[in-house]
């Protein structure tokens, strides 16, 4: 049996796991020497090179002396955290990554807490000590307090702590006197990870923890080979622990074992093999792969969504005029192909045929499957997010509670304070740091949250840092106050002018510019005084003959707010939709007609 460690890397966002990955991989002879390597090579999808964050986890593997190391890059962000909680079962051991100035974050304490718990050993891994504020010491000290708090047993305490800059591939014991390569990295990874026991004699357990897809391959299910040796061609048993009565018989097509960034076929794969495996067409994420007489594995529980949003087809005026996937035949159909591999997220059936309830971990959560969807020619309306309540043994109300960290410059702290505040949080904790900047941690009802991150750029001056994480479900908190702006809305369908738009920026701020199609009942502008208005943006100039030359020259628009798919969530009301397609988010009411709507509203 060939010598295997399985490892996974894990981090709050942006302290450069990625990065690491691809030191790891160019250092150990991954790529040719004239081969083009672009950064951040395992965000393979545009939205992750996008964002700068990794979405979905993803598989690699290096050879250092013998030895092949299977590198598992995993999400920072807690929205992405069930896939986490699933691939940590395929590993064992973890690179814990912490920014030399942040130190450890909400995220990185929910993913260690869940590695912990499977009894994982850890690398600390301090990033960033190139930085001129970076603070190592300070950090240490920080992680071994988490580690406490988390209930770390003896050995993980024992951890060993490593000093790198990921960017420029360099790893070693001090942060003084850095050695120029990372084998200090790969040297503590063969001593502290341990290699998986070999259990080739045992009877055929695989536990599927990642589903991938081909075009020419179909569904492909990805996993370690806990126990027994598993061949190309085998006819095996498919359980599943949560559902007893599954059994199916069937036969692999394909065997796969990932070299590098790539999957190459092989023949046979031994326990501790991470391996991908193609020809079953149902295969699902916590399906056993037995041979008769064995018995199903646990599969690690995940933790359950808190946010929900109402996916429809788009009814607005414009429909089917920007999309390729309209109708509610192609909408259910990628919502539930969505859940097949998303195991934190959900969809249900409501009333109406036309509208679909989805339930994820948060709004990025959400919005990701949203603006992918998007990008994929798919056309459809989203409801405002809403937060998932749960009732009591006595029938008392709770609600989800996150704990929110925030970093920002002293001056502000007094507007933040009042601004949660209202919004129900509570603050725990407050610390000051090197610089000016404080940390400062509160508990708030995740309904708090929702609308408040544009706020909080504002009132930092986009200097500010915020990072949540789900905490418990307690007891309802109360009502919050809704939000203060007002939607100024199109009066009819129109195109909008200069001269339109000229008189109705005087409402507010507007979200079009002159030259765009709207319709009656679009949200086309935000009004401060909190009330909704309609207007007639596309009006045009009476013209006379006592109309100076180049008078519309003199009509100066401010520049429009262009909303963004996560600020038009946070800014719509329980009124509004969000219209949603490949070249277009709008913004709309969902009764578009005037006189409708007043009546409604009496």
């Amino acid at each position: 049996m060939k010598d295997i460690r399985n490892i996974a890397i894990i981090a709050h966002v942006d302290h450069g796991k990625t990065t690491l990955v691809d030191s790891m991989l160019k250092q150990t002879g991954t790529f040719r020497k004239n081969q083009v390597v672009e950064e951040r090579v395992m965000d393979s999808n545009e939205l992750e090179k996008e964002r700068g964050i990794t979405i979905t986890s993803k598989n690699a593997s290096v050879y250092y002396k013998d030895t092949k190391i299977n590198i598992i890059d995993t999400p920072g962000h807690a929205d992405f955290g069930g896939e986490v909680e699933r691939v940590l079962k395929m590993v064992g051991g973890v690179l814990l990554l912490v920014d030399a100035y942040e130190g450890p974050m909400p995220q990185t304490k929910f993913v260690l807490k869940k590695a912990f718990e499977l009894d994982l050993n850890v690398i600390v891994i301090i990033n960033k000590i190139d930085r001129k504020d970076a603070r190592p010491d300070e950090v240490i000290d920080e992680v071994l307090d988490l580690f406490i708090e988390l209930g770390a047993n003896d050995k993980q305490l024992e951890a060993p702590f490593l000093f790198a800059s990921a960017k420029d591939g360099i790893a070693g014991f001090s942060a003084l006197e850095l050695p120029e390569n990372m084998m200090d990295l790969f040297e503590t990874i063969l001593e502290f990870i341990p290699a998986p026991a070999s259990k080739d004699e045992d009877d055929l357990t695989l536990l599927v923890s990642t589903i991938d897809y081909s075009e020419y391959l179909g569904r492909i299910g990805i996993g370690k080979l806990e126990s027994g040796v598993l061949h190309d061609k085998d006819e095996v048993t498919i359980l599943n622990a949560a559902d007893p009565s599954r059994k199916v018989k069937a036969k692999i097509s394909g065997l796969y074992e990932f070299v590098g960034l790539g999957r190459k076929t092989v023949q046979e794969a031994h326990s501790g093999d991470i391996v991908a495996i193609c020809g079953i067409e149902d295969i699902q994420i916590g399906d056993t792969l037995t041979m008769d007489g064995a018995k199903a594995l646990e599969f690690v529980k995940i933790s359950e969504p808190t946010i929900a949003m109402t996916f429809s087809v788009n009814n607005s005026p414009f429909a089917g005029k920007e999309g390729k996937y309209l109708t509610s035949r192609h909408l259910r159909n990628r919502l539930f192909k969505e859940v097949e591999t998303n195991v934190s997220m959900r969809v249900e059936e409501t009333d109406s045929t036309d509208a679909f309830l989805v339930k994820g971990r948060g709004e990025l959560h959400l919005s990701v499957l949203i603006e992918t969807m998007r990008r994929e020619g798919y056309e459809f309306q989203v409801s405002k997010p809403q937060v998932l309540m749960k009732y009591d043994d006595r029938g008392k109300k709770l609600e989800p509670i996150e704990t929110v960290t925030i970093d920002v410059d002293q001056a502000y702290i007094g507007s933040i304070m009042d601004k949660l505040g209202q919004r129900k949080g509570e603050l725990v904790n407050m610390t000051e740091s090197r610089g000016g900047y404080s940390r400062l941690v509160f508990e708030i009802p995740a309904r708090g949250l929702i609308g408040y991150r544009q706020e909080f750029l504002t009132d930092t001056r986009g200097e500010g840092i915020i990072n949540s994480i789900f905490k418990a479900y307690e007891p309802y908190k109360g009502e919050i106050p809704k939000r203060q702006m007002g939607s100024i809305i199109a009066y009819e369908t129109t195109v909008s002018t200069t001269y339109g738009l000229y008189q109705a920026q005087e409402r507010g701020n507007l979200f079009i510019g002159p030259g765009v199609d709207v319709y009656e009942g679009m949200v086309i502008g935000e009004n401060p005084k909190g009330l909704d208005m309609e207007v007639n943006v596309g009006r045009k100039k009476q013209q006379t003959n006592m109309r100076a030359a180049g008078s519309d020259e003199n009509l100066r628009l401010v520049p429009p707010k262009n909303m963004s798919l996560e600020e038009a969530l946070e800014f719509i009301e329980d009124d509004e939709l969000i219209e949603v397609t490949p070249m277009n988010i709008r913004v709309r009411k969902k009764i578009l007609n005037n006189q409708q709507r007043y009546k409604s509203r009496r």
